[in-house]
């Protein structure tokens, strides 16, 4: 069986910048284990599946070790195929995830904008633990979702952050969201996922739903600027929009080919 595979930078307009993903359009779903083996070859931080139901298109994403509930930059570089490679016509696409529910993506321009479910935060007592993996503690400790939010003070402190990846297994987590205010953003952030198969991801979409309801109710607006400060970079437009979050970012195309299953 021969499947398409596209390979998008996502939330850059520069190639080999952003955060790369991996989009497969498929007309059946594969076996889970199928799609875990097409996504560990790939051995990028998600590959995304997409399969035409109806008038919307379900979308489910894998890491190299495992499914997760909901990936960003995965869903924006689909958005990006749907759009200029499979010829897409109209200006949002609907997407479904059995595990997050009804997502969309709207192309204005060459922008692409992610509108995706707000996470809930909670704050938390600081435990001497929270600093393990971490050359330096936060201020900070919030519990989302799926991941911590550990929040510092200036955006140096998050560039000189030195995990120990395996020792940041320990949390049992989907990941940790480390953030502070931005120097020329309003704020950065960067994301340890060790426990779901990704040490460091590039460009984090999802951890954005985490990030804006923090960072509108600190600043007090709700559109703002971000830039993740991984070795590739991100950057990222963020509105906060009652109980949904829209993401903006650019993407472009690095690869399109044909797998052999």
């Amino acid at each position: 069986m021969k499947i398409p595979i596209y390979q998008v930078d996502a939330f850059t307009n520069e190639r080999f910048k952003g955060n790369p993903a991996a989009v497969c359009p498929l007309s059946d779903w594969l076996p889970d284990g199928v799609m875990q083996n097409i996504a560990a070859e790939n051995n990028l931080a998600e590959t995304a599946f997409i399969m035409h139901a109806g008038e919307n298109y379900e979308i489910r994403w894998f890491t190299p070790t495992v499914e997760v509930d909901l990936c960003g930059h995965a869903t924006l570089a689909s958005a990006y195929v749907l759009f200029h490679e499979l010829g897409y016509v109209g200006d949002q696409i609907n997407f479904v995830s059995h595990r997050s529910g009804p997502l969309s993506v709207t192309r204005n321009g060459s922008v692409l904008a992610l509108n995706f479910p707000v996470d809930s935060l909670a704050e938390l007592p600081f435990k001497p633990e929270f600093a393990i993996g971490l050359s330096q503690p936060p201020r900070a400790v919030y519990k989302g979702k799926t991941d911590y939010l550990f929040v510092y003070d200036s955006e140096s402190e998050i560039l000189a952050l030195q995990p120990d990846f395996e020792a940041l297994k320990s949390h049992v987590v989907r990941g940790i969201i480390v953030t502070a205010p931005g120097e020329t953003t309003d704020f950065v952030s960067r994301f340890f996922g060790p426990a779901c198969g990704v040490n460091e991801d590039p460009v984090t979409g999802s951890a954005h739903t985490t990030l804006t309801p923090y960072w509108a109710g600190v600043l007090g607006k709700s559109e703002l600027t971000a830039r993740q400060l991984s070795l590739r970079t991100g950057e990222l437009r963020c509105k906060l929009v009652g109980d949904r979050v829209e993401i903006a970012g650019e993407a472009v195309l690095y690869l399109r080919g044909e797998i052999e299953v």
